[in-house]
């Protein structure tokens, strides 16, 4: 069977992160999605997504498809159901589509001559950015069990100090040195590769993904996901950073998310609770305005290829865009548009042209060239947020 990933309804609410990918290959948790759904279904997927990302992304369509609704986390149970899909069945869940049947010579899809399948169990659906971090304490502890099945860990070394040490898994190469790693709150998974250096405290659930560092003396609490080739380091609470960004200094991130290729100088501070207690809204690229989390705690949603210089300090709840970069002293405005260059005392048009030279400079560090479908993908996005910045 052919699997195809799609974006489904919620891709507007997960800007900024969906302008650079796909809904399926956001990570929560240990995995991205993609990789979550692939490991579950024992094959490979491609992309339903939107036109620009498709050359990065593509779609490939066979004769009998089935096509699953990315927002929603997979279980063994209902890949059970998915994997059974026959011509003209859907599985749904409270009326929202999970995944369907489909052929290549099917012009459209009309699910009112489908047969519904419910699925009652529990799931996890991603419908907006803070899920992100707010329902990672059970993405982790799901893909913790999913990717150590069966598996022995690496011997924790001399001179860790841990708890509940059936509930921490070291890939090979991962080093952890003098260390104290706490698993009775939720597991720890450290990745291939991986450095844990001295005198670091770490609360699970937390994930270290594949060649990432944390650095001396950070204090790390649960549910923290730290994606592949990240460092990081200083004070963390419940966030995500997805792959390939970097928060090396002292500083505080809490009850955030930072996308790719991102960078926090030293002493960047976040707020994560309002002074008044109330309840947090996050700007909408959905709605075009503010939205209620439900949260009272929330902090920085930051997208790809985005920069803070030193000592920046991010209000609570505050969505930065995709190749922004900010400095300066003081709070800024907590919606930072995409391709903003400035701070609290004000943007100017970050060029797009320059915004791909630092990209091109920051791959080349990790030795990978920021090839022309990244430009062109930048270049997209550049027109299509340059709505949002009307400075003045």
């Amino acid at each position: 069977m052919n699997y195809i990933l799609y974006d489904g309804s919620v891709r507007d609410a997960l800007l900024p992160f969906t302008y650079t990918k796909p809904v399926a290959d956001l990570r929560i948790g240990i995995l991205t999605i993609r990789q979550k759904w692939e490991k579950h279904l024992g094959f490979t997927t491609t992309t339903l997504t939107e036109e620009y990302l498709e050359e990065k992304y593509p779609m490939v369509e066979m004769a009998k498809n089935v096509m699953i609704n990315a927002s929603f986390l997979p279980t063994t149970s209902l890949v059970e159901i998915i994997k059974g899909l026959k011509e003209n069945q859907a599985v749904y869940k409270n009326n929202e589509v999970i995944a369907f049947y489909t052929t290549d010579n099917q012009e459209e899809v009309d699910f009112e001559v489908y047969e519904k399948i419910d699925f009652k169990d529990e799931i996890l659906q991603i419908c907006n950015t803070w899920d992100l971090f707010s329902l990672n304490d059970a993405a982790i502890r799901l893909d913790f069990e999913l990717v150590t099945e069966g598996r022995k860990s690496q011997a924790i070394p001399e001179g860790v100090n841990c708890l509940n040490k059936d509930d921490i898994f070291i890939e090979e190469g991962a080093e952890v040195l003098f260390s104290t790693l706490n698993a009775s709150t939720g597991p720890i998974y450290i990745g291939k590769d991986a450095l844990i250096m001295e005198g670091s405290a770490i609360r699970g659930p937390f994930s270290l993904g594949k060649d990432s560092v944390v650095k001396m003396g950070a204090t790390i609490y649960g549910a923290t996901t730290v994606g592949p080739n990240c460092t990081v380091g200083g004070e963390i609470k419940n966030s995500v950073l997805m792959a390939y960004s970097n928060k090396g200094h002292e500083g505080y991130l809490g009850n955030s998310v930072i996308g790719e290729w991102c960078n926090l100088g030293a002493g960047t501070n976040n707020s994560n609770l309002k002074n008044n207690y109330a309840e947090v809204k996050l700007w909408s690229y959905e709605t075009q305005r503010f939205a209620k989390t439900g949260l009272q705690f929330c902090g920085l949603m930051m997208g790809d290829h985005s920069k803070c210089a030193i000592n920046t300090m991010f209000n609570t709840g505050t969505v930065l865009g995709v190749s922004a970069n900010i400095y300066g002293s003081n709070f800024p405005r907590n919606f930072i548009p995409s391709f903003s260059w400035g701070g609290a005392a004000g943007f100017s048009e970050y060029k797009v042209s320059k915004a791909i030279e630092t990209a091109s400079l920051v791959f080349a560090r990790k030795g990978l060239e920021f090839d022309e479908q990244g430009k062109r993908i930048l270049n997209h996005i550049f027109e299509l947020t340059s709505k949002y910045r009307n400075f003045k």
